[in-house]
C-alpha cells in the first residue's frame, strides 16, 4: 500500500494498450487508473477510441488532433484524458520501434543519464529514515517523502531523520499531496524553509493556482506542482498564475508524449525546471529531450509486468540501447495479474 496524507493507494489498476499497425509494428503503453472502479471504463474508452482510428495513418500528432476534435464537448480531462494518452504513448512507441530506435532518438535527442530520486512513503520517522538509508546505499542522491502529518513538528522530525540517514548531500523533496489550505501551507513553510529542502510539492489543491501562487510568493523553498495538470492548457494556466517555481508533468495526465512535448516547450519558454511523475521508462526518455530537465521520479511499482525495467545505477537512469519507449510486456506476469 502506498500511503499519503490524502489517502492510501492499495492496488495498481493498469490498462495495457497495444497499437497494431498494418506494417506489423506494435506499440505499447501503460496507464494507471488509481481505483479499480475506473479500470473497465478506461479500457472501454481505449477500445472505443481505437475504433475511430482504424485505417488512419499511425501519426501520433494527427491522431492527437483528431481525438481532440472528436472529444471537444466531452473534454480532455479524467478518464477521457487517460484513454487518449494510452493511445498516444503506444503510437509513439510504435513509431520508434518501426525505425528500430529509441523514443528519444525519434524525438531528435540522444541517450543520456538522468538524475533520479527514490520514494519514501507517509511512514513516520523510523521507517522514513530506514527507507532513505536504503536509497542512499543504492547510490541515489535524492529522495522524496510524503508528509502532511498532524503537526509541522512531525513533518520536521521526519525530514531531519531522513537527513541524518541520507547524509548532508542528499537532496530531500517532500510532497503534501494537496492536503493543506493555502494559509496552512504558508504557516508550515515558515518552518520548513529552514530545512534545506529541494522542493515542497503540491501543498494545496492542484488546480488552486492562486493558492499555489500565494504559497510560492511567501516561501523561500521552491514549490513544485504539475502531476495533476490535465494537458498543456492546465500547465499554461498555472504558469500564467506563477503557481510554482518548478513543474512536474505526468506523461499520462499531460496528454502522452504529444502533450509532454508541448509541456516541455512551455517549461523552456518560462525557464522552469521540469521533473517527471511516475512512468520512469518513458519519462527518462522524455526528460532527455526536455531543455530544462531536472529530476526523474523512480518507482518500481509496475516492474513485474515490464520485460526490461529501467536501469538506475548510482542514482542515474540509463536507457542506452533501448528500442521504443522501453515498454515491453513480461507475458507470464501479465497473464498472472490480468483482471
Amino acid at each position: 500500500p502506498h500511503t499519503t496524507a490524502s489517502g492510501t493507494v492499495t492496488e495498481s489498476p493498469l490498462v495495457l494498450t497495444d497499437v497494431v499497425c498494418d506494417d506489423g509494428s506494435v506499440g505499447h503503453s501503460i496507464v494507471f487508473t488509481y481505483t479499480p472502479a475506473a479500470l473497465k471504463p478506461v479500457a472501454d474508452l481505449v477500445s472505443g477510441f481505437g475504433e475511430w482510428l482504424k485505417g488512419d495513418a499511425a501519426a501520433p500528432y494527427e491522431v492527437d488532433q483528431k481525438l481532440a476534435r472528436r472529444l471537444r464537448l466531452l473534454g480532455p480531462q479524467g478518464l477521457t484524458g487517460i484513454a487518449v494518452a494510452a493511445i498516444d504513448m503506444a503510437l509513439w512507441d510504435a513509431a520508434a520501434r518501426r525505425q528500430k530506435i529509441s523514443l528519444t532518438q525519434l524525438l531528435g535527442g540522444t541517450a543520456r543519464s538522468i538524475d533520479t530520486y527514490g520514494a519514501v512513503g507517509y511512514d513516520g520517522v523510523d521507517v522514513s529514515a530506514r527507507t532513505t538509508e536504503d536509497w542512499a546505499k543504492r547510490g541515489f542522491q535524492g529522495v522524496k517523502a510524503k508528509i502532511g502529518y498532524p503537526s509541522v513538528a512531525e513533518d520536521v522530525a521526519v525530514i531531519r531523520a531522513m537527513r541524518a540517514a541520507g547524509g548532508p548531500e542528499m537532496a530531500i523533496m517532500v510532497d503534501y499531496n494537496q492536503c493543506l489550505t493555502p494559509t496552512e501551507a504558508v504557516q508550515r513553510m515558515r518552518v520548513l524553509d529552514d530545512e534545506g529542502l529541494t522542493w515542497v510539492e503540491e501543498p494545496t489543491l492542484a488546480h488552486d493556482y492562486a493558492g499555489h501562487a500565494l504559497i510560492a510568493r511567501e516561501a523561500a523553498t521552491p514549490i513544485q506542482a504539475g502531476e495533476n495538470w490535465w494537458g498543456p492548457l492546465d500547465m499554461q494556466h498555472a504558469l500564467d498564475a506563477n503557481a510554482s517555481d518548478y513543474v512536474m508533468p505526468d506523461v499520462m495526465k499531460i496528454g502522452g508524449v504529444s502533450g509532454w512535448m508541448h509541456a516541455a516547450a512551455l517549461a523552456h519558454a518560462a525557464n522552469k525546471k521540469a521533473s517527471s511523475h511516475l512512468w520512469p521508462e518513458i519519462s527518462a526518455q522524455l526528460l532527455a529531450v526536455t531543455p530544462t530537465a531536472h529530476w526523474l521520479e523512480y518507482a518500481d511499482w509496475w516492474n513485474a509486468i515490464v520485460a526490461d525495467p529501467l536501469v538506475v545505477t548510482d542514482g542515474q537512469a540509463s536507457f542506452d540501447g533501448v528500442i521504443g519507449s522501453g515498454i515491453e510486456w513480461s507475458g507470464k506476469a501479465v497473464e498472472r495479474y490480468a483482471a
